[in-house]
C-alpha cells in the first residue's frame, strides 16, 4: 500500500462498507444487494476524491513468460500492488466450457474474483460470446441478422436464453465462504459503435440493440443476479452526446458509462480520449453516472512514459472511477499492455503507482 494515499481514510469501501448508506440521497434499485450498492457508491465517491483505480485485464492469471500461477501479477511484479480493478472475460461460458475463450479456467477466474473482493478491490466481466447464428467467434460479422435472431421470436432465442443463464448462473456463483454474493461491474455488447463484433452498429438497428440489452438485463434479474452493476461502453467513435446515447439502453438499466479507447498514433489517441472524456462527463453529470476509461491502452508500451506523459494527463482532467488497460497475453508475443520487470515503461508506472491520483488494491481499505 502507499502511505502517500490517506485521502480515503473513512471513506466507505468496497470490502467493508456493505451496510454503509449511500452518501447521496438517491432512491436505490429494487433488488440489488447490499454489496452491489456499496460498490456502486464507491465508483460514485472515488471521483469526488480526486482519486481514480487502476485496472488490468486478466492481471493474475497469467503474464509475460508466465501462465497460472498464483498469487502473481505483472502489475504486482512491478510494483508490489495488485490492480485496484480487475477484468475477466464470460467468453464461451455460453457453450458450457471449463475455460474461456482465452483458456482460463471458469474455476480460477471465480476464485481470483472473490480474492480480489477480499483484497478490497473490484472487478468487471466483459463478454465476447460466440455467434449463435453462426457458430463462428464473436468477431463473425457475415451475418447481419443476428441480434434480431435471438430477440423474442427469432430462430435463436431459445438458445440465447440458455447462453444467458449460464452466464447469470455463473455470476451467481462467485460467492464467499459466507455466501455472500460477489458484486461485479457486466459490461456486456461492447464497443458497439464499431462494427467488429456480431451486435456492431452496421449489424444491427438502434432499436435491436437496445431490445438484447433490455433482455439481457431482465433475464439476469429473474435469475436473480443482483449483485450485478451495468456497465455500457462504446468505442471513441461519437463525437457528442447525442451520438454517444443514440443505442443507450436507458438510466434505469446502466450504473456506469465508459469508452474503450486504444493508442495507434498519439495525436489522435489523445485527441479522442479527451473528447470521449468530455462527452461523458457531461452525460455523467446529467444521468448520474459514474464514467469510467473500461478499456485503453498502447500495444507493448514502446513509449518509456507513456503512463505520466500521454495517459494520465488527459484522465486526470475528468472524473473517473477507474481506468484499465487490456491483457498481458502470454500466448502472444508483442500483444501487452500492462509492464513487467524489465519493460521500458516500467520506471514510469512506478511514477504512476505513487501518484496520489491512482488507487491499487492496497489502496482500497481504510488506512
Amino acid at each position: 500500500m502507499k502511505p502517500i494515499h490517506t485521502i480515503l481514510a473513512g471513506t466507505c469501501l468496497i470490502a467493508s462498507m456493505t451496510a454503509c448508506a449511500p452518501q447521496q440521497k438517491e432512491t436505490p434499485k429494487p433488488e440489488r444487494t447490499p454489496e452491489a450498492l456499496a460498490m456502486l457508491q464507491t465508483l460514485k465517491t472515488l471521483p469526488q476524491q480526486g482519486v481514480f483505480m487502476f485496472g488490468h485485464h486478466d492481471d493474475p492469471v497469467y503474464g509475460i513468460r508466465w501462465d497460472g500461477d498464483e498469487n502473481r501479477s505483472d502489475v504486482k511484479s512491478v510494483c508490489g500492488d495488485y490492480p485496484a480493478m480487475m477484468s475477466f472475460d464470460l467468453g464461451h461460458i455460453e457453450l458450457g466450457d471449463s475455460v474461456n475463450l482465452d483458456k482460463v479456467s471458469f474455476d480460477r477466474i471465480r476464485r481470483e474474483v472473490v480474492a480480489q473482493y477480499e483484497r478490497g478491490g473490484m472487478s468487471s466481466f466483459s463478454w465476447h460470446l460466440d455467434n449463435p447464428q453462426t457458430g463462428k467467434d464473436t468477431w463473425d460479422v457475415s451475418d447481419s441478422t443476428v441480434v434480431r435472431s435471438v430477440l423474442p421470436g427469432g430462430a435463436n432465442h431459445e438458445k440465447f436464453i440458455t447462453w444467458l443463464d449460464r452466464a447469470a448462473d455463473y455470476m451467481n456463483s462467485i460467492q464467499t465462504a459466507d455466501g455472500t454474493k460477489v458484486p461485479v461491474l457486466f459490461r456486456p455488447w461492447h464497443e458497439h459503435t464499431g462494427s467488429w463484433f456480431w451486435w456492431g452498429q452496421k449489424l444491427c438497428s438502434t432499436e435491436e440493440y437496445k431490445a438484447l440489452w433490455s433482455m439481457t438485463y431482465n433475464r439476469m434479474k429473474e435469475k436473480g443476479a443482483d449483485q450485478l452493476l451495468w456497465a455500457y461502453s462504446p468505442g471513441i467513435e461519437p463525437n457528442d452526446t447525442t451520438e454517444y446515447l443514440e443505442r443507450y439502453p436507458g438510466d434505469s438499466i446502466v450504473d456506469l458509462i465508459g469508452v474503450d479507447a486504444y493508442q495507434f498514433e498519439r495525436a489522435a489517441y489523445e485527441q479522442a480520449l479527451d473528447k470521449s472524456l468530455r462527452i461523458m462527463t457531461q452525460i455523467g453529470k446529467s444521468h448520474n453516472k459514474a464514467i469510467a476509461v473500461t478499456e485503453t491502452g498502447y500495444e507493448t508500451i514502446p513509449d518509456s512514459t507513456w503512463w505520466t506523459g500521454t495517459l494520465m494527463p488527459i484522465i486526470q482532467k475528468y472524473p473517473i472511477s477507474y481506468v484499465l488497460v487490456w491483457r498481458n497475453a502470454r500466448e502472444k508475443e508483442n500483444h501487452f499492455y500492462a509492464p513487467y520487470p524489465g519493460q521500458v515503461s516500467e520506471q514510469d508506472f512506478v511514477k504512476f503507482y505513487n501518484d496520489p491520483k491512482t488507487l491499487f488494491a492496497g489502496d482500497m481499505k481504510s488506512n
